[in-house]
This record gives structure tokens, sequence and C-alpha cells, in this order.
């Protein structure tokens, strides 16, 4: 007879690494930032490297040893170290800086399509922002449904396959480089010396306004966090998964950067790049090898199957983050709620509505490259500002670590060392985060917008933050109805006027001339009716149909 121990089917540490790798890196995260520092950026990799992605790791390895039980990543960590009211706004913010990406990753999927469909990166002659944006919509919906139909079946089989073939494509464009090199083959920059690697003016604000898409492109390690609970011996094995992919990491951007200052001149790029550069960088290397289209094809495949897998864990690794483990009396009912199958279904929708909002919001911008660059940079503020609750908490850990489990795995023996770390850690992480409001390659017809949009949206995820405790409160206070009514009639009015206002300047000021206005009008429509449908369920009488956890 087996132990329910022995009948519990495990994620081994190499699946978990794997599954981890898709959020952390890609190929597409050293094409945004060899835009914007061509060579220099394999500088910057060497120095975040060392500086950042190593203990990085090793502190998210010794944070998940320490609490090897607990399910909520970063939520737990929080909580273990802060207490629940700082846990439930760890978990929040980390929750919702996290959408932005998630919109990227979606619009991502979308490209991958075109690119399969038609062969090119004309994004915006084939469809147009209107279209775009609801077929990104799309794609949310549809993963709702797989993540209910596979459960996590869905994350496993879609991340190893995702996260081992884009691996195995990095190495691929690697080594078909050097062999290029070998063989007499040009190279796109000039002069291709040990200047071109060095930065010109590195205190420059448009250059350090860059490393907070650095600190975007190498964190979310932690996201695996949630699956230690599914490993047979996570104490041990997650810390192994972590250094995996560090390994991992260093060699896709270190050689990756050097090998696309072989393909593209790092001092004249396409406007587009960051957008389509993963294509045309496998479009060029299977043009000199004489193999036509055939690799970009391949690529474009592999990276539709790893956007999808990146897609699949976010969605749930995050929800889960934010609600597995937060003290329940923060959150309206509803949201805490979970199918038979045991998925956070509100949760998911939550995530599907929000991000719809942000879409809407980027459709001011005049071009799906604009947008597609903004979310980008948006990532870049808010990314490295969630990831401050990481080494905050790891900082508890040290100076308190009487108080907390000894872990199986410890980052820095000595404490006072580890301290420090754990300082420079979070401050330069908060610094970055401070750096990337400046809009960096934003023209000049759209700075002020890029700009305005940059500080408005992180507003609105605090504001969202601390109405959630208050919708709450409300509903304990008053059987279970947070608003009568009249009130919810009047935030409905207002959220109606905002979003129609922000639409109509955009139509006035020409911004959305690519989009036929039926789909604006209508994309619009469907945002207010979902947020009306979202808002009515969370505001509804709480005791109601509702199965708390």
């Amino acid at each position: 007879m087996k132990t329910p121990d022995e009948q519990k089917q495990y994620i081994p540490w190499v699946v978990v690494g794997l599954m981890d790798f898709v959020t952390v890196i890609g190929f597409d995260d050293i094409i945004y930032n060899f835009q914007n520092q061509g060579l220099v950026a394999v500088t910057s990799w060497v120095l975040m490297t060392f500086l950042y992605v190593i203990p990085y790791n090793l502190i998210v390895a010794h944070m998940g040893s320490t609490f090897s039980e607990h399910g909520g990543g970063i939520t737990s960590w929080m909580r273990q170290t802060n207490g629940d009211t700082v846990g439930y706004f760890a978990a929040w913010f980390y929750w919702i800086t996290g959408l932005p990406y998630v919109v990227d990753v979606a619009n991502s999927v979308v490209i991958s399509f075109g690119w399969i469909w038609k062969g090119n990166g004309n994004i915006q002659e084939n469809l147009g922002n209107a279209w775009f944006g609801i077929l990104t919509a799309v794609i949310f919906v549809i993963f709702i449904w797989l993540q209910h139909f596979f459960k996590n079946k869905s994350l496993e089989v879609m991340s190893t396959i995702g996260g081992a073939a884009m691996f195995i494509m990095t190495v691929l464009f690697v080594v078909m480089t050097f062999v290029g090199l070998a063989k007499g083959d040009p190279i796109a920059t000039h002069p291709f010396n040990l200047k071109a690697f060095m930065p010109k003016d590195f205190l420059s604000l448009s250059f350090l306004s860059t490393f907070g898409l650095f600190v975007f492109a190498m964190n979310g390690s932690e996201l695996a966090a949630p699956y230690t609970a599914d490993m047979k011996h996570p104490a041990k094995d997650f810390p192994k998964a972590l250094k995996m992919i560090a390994i991992m990491t260093m060699f896709l951007t270190l050689l990756g950067t050097f090998s696309l200052g072989v393909y593209f001149n790092a001092h004249h790029l396409p406007n587009d790049l960051k957008m389509n550069g993963s294509y045309y960088a496998f479009l060029a290397i299977g043009e000199q090898f004489g193999l036509g289209k055939g690799l970009m094809y391949l690529f474009a495949v592999v990276q539709g199957i790893y956007m999808l897998a990146q897609l699949a864990v976010i969605l749930d690794a995050s929800t889960r983050v934010f609600l597995s483990d937060v003290a329940k009396r923060f959150m309206p009912r509803q949201l805490t709620k979970k199918n038979s199958d045991g998925l956070p279904i509100n949760g998911y929708w939550m995530t599907t509505i929000l991000c719809a909002v942000i879409m809407a919001l980027g459709g001011l911008l005049p071009q799906i490259n604009d947008i597609f660059n903004w979310l980008l940079n948006l990532n870049g503020i808010v990314s490295p500002a969630s990831t401050c609750f990481l080494f905050w908490s790891y900082l508890m850990v040290r100076l308190h670590q009487d108080r907390f489990p000894k872990p199986a795995y410890t980052f820095l023996k000595n404490r006072t060392v580890g301290i420090v770390v754990g300082a420079w850690m979070l401050g330069i992480t908060a610094v970055l985060a401070v750096l990337g409001f400046f809009p960096t390659d934003a023209s000049a017809d759209i700075f002020a917008l890029e700009l305005t949009l940059n500080i408005l949206v992180p507003i609105g995820m605090i504001v969202l933050g601390f109405m959630m405790p208050w919708i709450a409160k409300r509903q304990n206070q008053q059987n279970g109805n947070a608003f009568s009514p009249s009130t919810w009639l009047g935030l409905t009015v207002v959220i109606t006027v905002l979003l129609l206002g922000l639409v109509s300047y955009g139509m006035a000021t020409n911004l959305l001339v690519h989009a036929a206005p039926l789909l604006k009008w209508g994309a619009i429509i469907v945002v207010d009716c979902a947020l009306l449908f979202v808002t009515l369920s969370a505001t509804r009488n709480g005791r109601r149909g509702i199965t708390e956890d």
C-alpha cells in the first residue's frame, strides 16, 4: 500500500527550472537591451550578471529554502517577515505590476502568429491597432479556459517544451554565428573592437534609464516559489533549479548579445527591433547559410510556444502568489474564491480585465510599435519596483535570522556580508525603478504622453491596492454588500466617462488613425462592459455563493 507521499506526483527540479526559465529570460530580452545600448549591452550584461543576476537567484534560493513549506512566494515571505498587512500590499503590488508584462507576452504571441502567417513583421499593415488589441484579449480568454481544462499539466508540458526549445534555438544562433565568423563572413557592426563595447557616457540619464529593462529581463525566478510544494525535496532541489537558471541566463545574454552585433549594425538599428528583432536575426542567419526563411519560421513557432508557456506560468503563478497566502480580510470574498479544481478563477478574470485596461491605454499611442515599446518601458519601472519586496524580505530574514527556520541552503554564510549584499540589491533596484520613468526611446511627438502614462499607470496600481481592503471592509460592515446601487451607478459613470474621454482624445488628436473608428469604439464598449461585470461581481453580496479557502 503506497503512502500519500508516494502516490503524489512530484515535479522534478529540472522541470521547475525550465518552468521558471521561461519567465526569466528569452531571446527577446537580449534584443530589447541591444536596441537600447548596442554592443555596450555586452558589458552591461557582464556587470549585471555578477553584481545582480547571481545574487538575485541565490537570494531567491535562500528564501525558498527558508520558507519551503509556504506556497505563496513573495507573499508568504513578506507575511512571515513583516506581518499580514505588509504581506498583502507586497502581494498586490507584485501581482499587479506583472500585468504590463502579461500584456506584452500576449502581444508577442500575436506577433509570432503574424510572422508565421504572413512571413513578415508588418503587423501594423496586416492588423492595425484595434485588431491587435482584440486578438490579444482573445489570447487571454483562451488561456483562462486552458488553465481550467488542463490544470497544471499544461504548465509542465508547455514550459518544458518552450523553455528547452528557446534555449536550443539560442544555442543554435550563437553556434551558427561563430561558424560564420570562422568562414570569414562579414560583421555588420563597424568598428567591432573593444571600444565598441564600452559606454560613451555612462552617467547620462538616457543611458542609466535603460537599466530598468535589464532588471525586468532577469527577474522572475521567484515565480517558481509556489511550486516548491510540488517538489519532493524543495529545500534542496529548489536551489538547484535556481542555479541552473543562472547558468542558462549567463550563456543566453552574453553570447547572444555578442552574436547580435555580428548581424546588426549596432550604430544604426531598425526602429522596430524590439518588436521584430528576433525574427530579423533568424531571417539573416538563415539567408547567410542558404536556408531562406526556414530558420525564421522555426523560430516563430518556438517563440509562439515559448510565449504561450510564459503566459500560462505567469497567469497561474502570479495569481497564486497574490491569492494563495494573502490574509483574507484584505480581499473581497469573490477574489479568494477557487473553483472545483482549486484554481483562483476570479483572479484569472480580474487579471484579464485589468490587462484590457492597460491595452486600452496603450491604444492612445499611434503605432503598434509604440505600444510595444511603451509596455516594455513600463515594465522597466514596475518590475524593479515590485522586486524590491524580495530584497526587503531577505534583509529581514538576515537581520532577524533567529526568528525564522534555518534554511537547507544559505546564501552567504557570513551574516554581515549577507546584509550588505541584500541592502545593495534593494538600493540599486529602487534606483533603477525610478530612472525607468524616463521614456528612453520615445519620439518627440509622443514623449509627453508616454511620460504621463508612465506616471499615471503606477499611481493607478497603488490606488487599486488600497481599494481592495476598503471593499473587503465594507463587505464585512454591511452584511456582504460593498456598495449600494446608487454608489455603484456613480462609479460606473465615472469609469465610462474616463475611458470614453481617453479614446475621444486619441481620435481628436489623430493618435488612433490606423484603427477603424467602429472597432475603436467597439473595443472601448467591450472593456466598459467587462469592467461593469467584474465590479458588480466583486461588490455584490459577498456572502452568496462563495466558497472560501
